[in-house]
């Protein structure tokens, strides 16, 4: 069976009532969720920062241990060379074992310069990772803090969340998807969520520019849905203003 405009606008306006009190939920948590988000990608970040140093030392320190092993070979050959050197029958052997001790020498000296280079490269990296270390911990401190102190106001609210977002669900479920379409973009493009609003004092309770008379006897009959002509949100019914009667005073008669 179809519902009538006046329950579309019912159903639609309970869903609004019910969206309004969970995001009055949210807003008590103001930014601590984005904050903690922050927090964790940044932490995030120092962590891939701190692989990637712990990395670079080790592939120096593998590039030093390769290197000892080639001063090690050198050194072999070098006193292999210096044997032979020994027992040379000619001045064009003796040279050619000379230039092969120059070379291993020369060997050495290279990779030990390299080995310095590298050396100095772990103190380097070494470093940046303690400073990064330091400054990773207090942010952890920040995000510990934070994530505490949203858990204490989540907590406060737990219950009622729940039950809200259960009461939205079977809602929702009254709404057909057309409506509840429109009503999901006109709350998306609203500052304050507010996409079903009544006109309070001849205004719209969203924009608060005036409705006319005549619109506002329309809505009041509910034959149809009508939206803001100014902001484009729907229009669930008018709030009669109540006026208080104050009562007059007796005048006193004076004797004369």
């Amino acid at each position: 069976m179809e519902s009538t405009v006046a329950q579309k606008l019912e159903a639609i306006h309970n869903l609004q009532l019910i969206d309004s009190k969970l995001d009055a939920i949210i807003k008590v948590r103001g930014a601590l969720p984005e904050e903690v988000q922050d927090l964790e990608d940044e932490i995030a970040g120092y962590e891939t920062r701190l692989d990637k140093f712990n990395n670079e030392i080790q592939s120096y320190e593998d590039e030093i241990k390769s290197l000892k092993e080639s001063i090690k070979e050198s050194e072999k050959l070098i006193k292999k060379y210096q044997e032979q050197q020994m027992n040379v029958r000619n001045n064009r052997e003796y040279d050619a074992i000379t230039k092969e001790l120059e070379l291993q020498d020369l060997e050495i000296q290279v990779a030990k310069k390299k080995i310095a280079e590298a050396g100095a490269k772990i103190d380097q990296k070494k470093h940046d990772l303690d400073e990064l270390t330091a400054v990773m911990k207090d942010r952890q401190k920040d995000l510990d803090l934070k994530k505490d102190e949203l858990s204490t106001i989540v907590a406060e609210s737990e219950n009622e969340e729940a039950k809200l977002n259960t009461d939205r669900e079977k809602a929702v479920k009254k709404i057909e998807d057309r409506l509840l379409k429109s009503y999901e973009k006109i709350r998306t493009n609203a500052k304050n969520g507010l996409a079903v609003v009544m006109v309070k004092r001849g205004a719209c309770g969203g924009c608060f520019n005036t409705v006319p008379p005549q619109r506002q006897a329309d809505i009041r009959e509910k034959k149809k849905l009508i939206v803001c002509e100014h902001c484009g949100r729907i229009l669930a019914g008018v709030e009669d203003e109540v006026v208080e009667e104050t009562p007059t005073k007796k005048k006193r008669t004076s004797r004369s």
